[in-house]
């Protein structure tokens, strides 16, 4: 007797924190809501996981800021395990033996500063206090379906002229800057406020996160902004580790969304999108099951969505050239080291609160700019930026006691790599290449390695289904942002497939741990589904 075939209202292809998201709202509206997630573990890239014994590991995304507080309130997920802890010191080691570190403290961060100019000292609490304002200006836009600029229908040309309203009530002043940071490199931006090479250097890098960008190519101030908007428990400009790991905040959302009567499967990849007359009706796993629904919706990036679970004989050709035009250009990849102790830093030695937030290895921005002219003719860099975390520090839950973990995001690490290399042959070599970095720091790392991970772009698009290895599902370019986000005319979370939408950080507002895209597209379906009855 043949299996009967299950329906849904809704899939959701890929359990990451979007998907998840997403899968909670349609849930607590009272649809019949199932997660398929490929993997044996949710999150997708927000994922907690104990790659060796005794030793858990943040093995992608690393830190929790731009987790909207909606989200938060509204699945009431501390409830569901999710507690943040703040970080509260920014270091960088240097190459001479001085350092530098900014901290949650404004005294603190003043001397340290002054050390160095006390001009930069004096002004960094003003230019805080301007990113906020333009933050301000901004975060409501993270918090809203992208208008349709060529729209006639009144809601979104109200929503167009609510946006022009508030760039003219930001004054003269926040109106000039919110112009440079949509235009300038996240240098020649922060070059306007500080003269201290370290400091520019350092602040400059969140403007390259998931861009395949240096810090001098225009455009990358913007990107600076959006990494800007941290906030934890209402503080602006926060950033924190999840108790357990960055995996906790999707197991949170996951428990929250099966609370409200969603169904969650692992182990089950999707092959197929079903689509027939240009509308979905459900997927087929990799194993043949069939799994009917009314609605199917995509936690995958654009390029995996369209392009191979999708028939593209379904899709205008039109939109198929703009989907491969939507740049996803992978640019980073992942050491985590088990460690037996903490390195010290020759720069400031001992275990102290320095060490208790983020390790930025960007000394200089030519630095910054040799490591990205490698990636340019596609070799990884030879001393790349490093973004070091040691959470086990300040959460001893991930580590066995007096054990360490380590976790180093990379940058520059180009997906395509020149001469006829291959990232299989080259993923050792470019282990080394990290740890090698961090010796330059930390002279003693080495000797404390128990075990290490390394992951290329190529491992992050094999494990987690990041095409190219982007872990924003496709640069944050200014041509990809808001209502072209992640193609013209298509960037309300629905598709040219009837049915079928997007739900993750391929579509507005973008990536990191947001959660925003899987919000405002269930908000977006159930408005569908209520203008359908």
């Amino acid at each position: 007797m043949a299996n009967k075939v299950q329906r849904y209202d809704a899939v959701i292809v890929g359990g990451g924190h979007n998907g998840l998201t997403c899968a909670a709202y349609l849930a607590k509206a009272g649809r019949r809501v199932l997660v398929l997630e490929k993997r044996h573990v949710l999150g997708g890239a927000a994922v907690s996981e104990e790659v060796f014994p005794g030793f858990t590991f943040s093995v992608c995304s690393y830190v929790v800021s731009l987790l909207r507080p909606e989200i938060i309130h509204e699945l009431d997920l501390p409830r569901h395990g999710l507690e943040i802890i703040p970080l509260d010191a920014s270091f960088t080691p240097l190459p001479n033996g001085d350092s530098i570190c900014r901290w949650g403290d404004k005294e603190k961060t003043y001397k340290e500063l002054a050390r160095f100019s006390k001009r930069d000292a004096e002004f960094y609490p003003q230019f805080g206090k301007r990113m906020t304002r333009l933050c301000q200006f901004v975060r409501p836009i993270l918090d809203m379906v992208a208008p349709r600029p060529t729209s006639l229908r009144p809601s979104e040309l109200l929503e167009l002229l609510g946006l022009g309203k508030r760039f003219a009530d930001l004054g003269e002043d926040d109106a000039f800057w919110k112009s440079k940071l949509m235009t300038m490199s996240a240098v020649d931006y922060l070059r306007n406020f500080f003269e201290t090479e370290p400091l520019v250097a350092t602040m400059a890098v969140s403007g390259i996160i998931g861009t395949f960008l240096g810090v001098r190519s225009p455009g990358t101030a913007y990107v600076l902004l959006h990494h800007y908007m941290g906030e934890i428990d209402g503080a602006m400009r926060s950033w924190g580790f999840a108790r357990g790991g960055t995996g906790m905040v999707s197991l949170s959302i996951a428990r929250a969304a099966e609370e409200a009567g969603a169904e969650i499967r692992t182990e089950a990849g999707v092959a197929e999108i079903l689509i027939r007359d240009g509308e979905a009706y459900g997927v087929v796993l990799e194993g043949g099951e069939e799994i009917q629904a009314g609605t199917v919706i995509s936690g995958c990036d654009p390029h995996r969505t369209f392009l191979k679970l999708c028939d593209q004989k379904e899709l205008d050709e039109g939109f198929v050239e703009s989907v491969q035009r939507y740049r996803m250009r992978g640019s980073s990849g992942k050491v985590n080291l088990a460690l037996d102790a903490v390195p010290e830093f020759t720069a400031r030695p001992g275990v102290g609160p320095h060490l208790m937030g983020d390790i930025a290895v960007a000394p200089s921005v030519d630095y910054l700019e040799q490591a990205y002219d490698e990636a340019k003719y596609g070799h990884y860099s030879k001393r790349p930026y490093l973004n070091i975390v040691l959470p086990s520090l300040v959460d001893p839950s991930v580590a066995p006691p007096g054990k360490h973990v380590l976790s180093a995001f990379v940058q520059y690490a180009p997906y395509q790599l020149a001469d006829g290399l291959d990232w299989d042959s080259e993923r050792d070599a470019f282990g080394e290449t990290v740890i090698d970095t961090i010796e330059e720091y930390a002279p003693s790392i080495r000797k404390h390695i128990l075990h290490k991970q390394v992951l290329t772009p190529l491992d992050l698009e094999r494990q987690f289904g990041l095409t190219e290895g982007n872990i924003f599902h496709g640069e944050l370019s200014l041509s990809q942002l808001f209502f072209l986000r992640p193609v013209p005319g298509w960037a309300q979370y629905s598709t040219p497939i009837k049915s079928l939408y997007l739900c993750a950080s391929g579509t507005h507002p973008g990536g990191g741990v947001m959660g925003a895209p899987g919000r405002l597209a269930a908000r977006k379906i159930i408005a569908d589904w209520q203008r359908e009855l």
